[in-house]
């Protein structure tokens, strides 16, 4: 899954090269400074469509898709929706074979809208609601994660004596792994999931075995985000085997199914680890096959749920420079967005690589911190950037690695309005979300 560019003969060429490995492998440099993506000029994309605005190259997309089926050919992989997602965006990853994890009524109907088979379909969710039951019911969602034991009854009476629904169990594993405290699930200490270190697991699992009209079909984990090594999974494994071979014991229970969830960390800047994709491949399937093996169990399909390793190498945003302050010691380079449309660095300390196009600089580098536009002390976009000092009101910057969990977490505030998004590929751009606009806001404001 590298997006490193081509090996090229030139030390220019090769400094240019590693400066993109975080970029999608279509990025070219042009004349003047721009690049381009996906065979389209990133300054001609910001002066058709305005700024801010996310661009998504469609190719490194499906790319991305095509390098998970050939890692894990005979499991099923599923598009964690929450990253992103558009009618676009599904119709993709039903082009490429993937299914979809959602999180929501609203994901799953916009998904189906889209053309995206519903049995392909996983709906999460550590508290759902009853829309999102009656939907996922309604539309025929393939599996339904339950995640506590609320959840048991409530689904076992919307489905009725007579009807029949696929279920997993989340389950924690006891493992701690991911970038941040904010994005580990895989421990006792959090919201997610049943536990099995106090019993709750097994508790719910045999509640689900007593109603006829819930199928398990497996046990479900996820360990966290942002994961870089292999072992967090292994660990997983073994753990979620040792449970399936009591349950087994027990109620003499194969289960078919074992989702290992996603969190594969990505590069948001040169240099950074990312998860090595062939090596977790190789060894989960042998750590599987072996726990198994001890425990007298087939092996069961394996299910994993990338999201960002699909989707945020493969967008880039665009901002305009509105100010360049120098305060003491510090230099803030302010553009036209910020925290209402990408709240993670202000949520756990993401840091980016944000690059100036439109025009070539010879200025030397210079440690700046982008800011957004917002009213908060902590609407910064870049810490620690490096970007010429001769940085202006009016340039332009991109910042790779973008297309996830930046437009799917925006927000409303100071009512600026949601950035568009722009699909390139072939030389060609076109709109798949457009900007929300200042009417969009006024209408939803019916009251006086």
């Amino acid at each position: 899954m590298s997006t490193v560019h081509e090996p090229t003969t030139t030390a220019g060429a090769v400094t240019a090269a590693v400066g993109l490995s975080v970029w999608p492998a279509s990025t070219r440099e042009r004349p003047h400074g721009d690049l381009a993506v996906g065979g389209v000029p990133l300054a001609e994309l910001a002066d058709r469509f305005g700024t801010p605005v996310y661009v998504l190259d469609e190719a490194e997309v499906r790319d991305r898709c095509r390098t998970y089926r050939d890692a894990f050919p005979d499991a099923e992989v599923l598009y964690a929706a929450k990253a992103f997602l558009c009618r676009a965006m599904a119709h993709w990853m039903d082009e490429e074979g993937l299914g979809l994890d959602v999180c929501s009524a609203g994901e799953l109907e916009l998904a189906v809208i889209a053309g995206f088979p519903p049995e392909r379909i996983v709906l999460h969710g550590n508290a759902k609601s009853p829309r999102d039951l009656e939907t996922a019911l309604r539309l025929g969602v393939g599996r339904i994660v339950i995640d506590s034991p609320s959840e048991i009854a409530r689904l076992a009476a919307a489905v009725g004596p007579h009807g029949h629904q696929k279920v997993m169990v989340r389950v924690v594993p006891g493992i701690s792994a991911g970038g941040h405290e904010k994005i580990r699930t895989g421990t006792d200490d959090q919201k997610f999931g049943l536990s099995i270190s106090d019993g709750y697991a097994a508790h719910a699992i045999a509640r689900i075995l007593g109603q006829p009209q819930l199928e398990l079909t497996g046990l479900h984990c996820h360990l966290g985000s942002q994961i870089t090594g292999v072992k967090p999974y292994l660990g997983a494994v073994r753990r979620m085997v040792g449970l399936m071979s009591r349950l087994h014991e027990q109620h003499g229970l194969v289960l078919p199914e074992l989702d290992l969830g996603g969190g594969h960390g990505i590069a948001y800047r040169p240099g950074e680890q990312a998860l090595d994709l062939t090596m977790l491949a190789g060894r989960v399937r042998a750590e599987l096959r072996e726990a198994c093996a001890t425990a007298g169990l087939p092996v069961p399909r394996l299910i994993i749920e990338p999201g960002r390793a699909i989707a945020g190498p493969a967008g880039i945003a665009l901002y305009r420079v509105l100010s360049v302050k120098h305060t003491g010691e510090q230099v803030f380079v302010a553009v036209d967005g910020g925290m209402s449309d990408n709240p993670r660095p202000a949520l756990y300390g993401v840091r980016y690589a944000p690059r100036l196009i439109g025009r070539r600089s010879t200025a030397a580098p210079a440690r700046v911190t982008v800011v957004g536009r917002h009213c908060e002390a902590g609407d910064v976009l870049a810490a620690d950037a490096d970007l010429p000092a001769d940085v202006r009101p009016g340039d332009l910057l991109a910042v790779p690695v973008a297309g996830a969990y930046h437009l799917s977490m925006a927000s409303g505030y100071n009512l600026v309005g949601r950035p568009p998004v722009v699909a390139v590929r072939d030389g060609r751009a076109r709109l798949l979300v457009r900007r929300e606009s200042l009417e969009d806001v006024r209408r939803r404001d019916v009251g006086l």
